[in-house]
């Protein structure tokens, strides 16, 4: 199992946050991979839990060092990646890490791991459904729900790049279908 990685992604509002969260809650050898990120925490979020939340500075220092598997601006002025430190945590516990990252990050890894990575594309059932729930989290501005839907739209033209593609429609069933590619690629119980 040591060199395996599962990478869930899919546009902001998706639901893979929430399959993964299933995911992880059900098997102790599955092990969230925790980004960085340089927006400020969200809600109930907590540093080297949700994310490991550091400065631009910080984050434009570790990408000199090469210490990314994967990053992006996400947003404008707003970076997220994988440090390499943490893939390398996980590995030594002897488990797999769930990375539940953006697209872009995605294909980035698959490329680098074209081996040992199951790549899980969650899909919204339509663009005005996810427009719902972008709404219904009630964190957002109308600005940021307009510029997500317009990178999801985008992001929603890359679900061929992936080994599986999951229509989270009905959350329980979307969980289901991630679980079982799940366990056919790792072998868990």
């Amino acid at each position: 199992m040591n060199g395996k990685l599962i990478i869930i992604t899919a546009p902001s509002g998706a639901g893979k946050t929430s399959i993964t969260r299933y995911l992880l809650n059900k098997y102790p050898r599955l092990a969230f991979s925790i980004s960085a990120a340089t927006r400020p925490a969200r809600g109930k979020e907590k540093n080297g839990v949700d994310y490991y939340f550091i400065t631009l500075e910080e984050f434009r220092e570790k990408i000199k060092n090469n210490e990314f598997i994967e990053w992006e601006m996400v947003y404008e002025g707003k970076y997220y990646g994988t440090l390499k430190s943490e893939l390398e945590r996980i590995w030594s516990e002897g488990k797999t890490p769930m990375l539940d990252i953006d697209v872009k990050g995605a294909i980035h890894v698959q490329q680098q791991y074209p081996n040992n990575t199951l790549t899980i594309f969650v899909q919204p059932p339509s663009v005005e459904e996810l427009k719902k729930r972008l709404e219904g989290r009630g964190t957002e501005s109308l600005e940021n729900i307009a510029t997500r839907l317009n990178k999801a739209t985008y992001e929603l033209s890359f679900n061929h790049s992936f080994d599986k593609v999951i229509i989270n429609d009905k959350l329980e069933q979307a969980c289901a279908e991630t679980e079982a590619a799940i366990k056919e690629f790792t072998n868990i119980e």
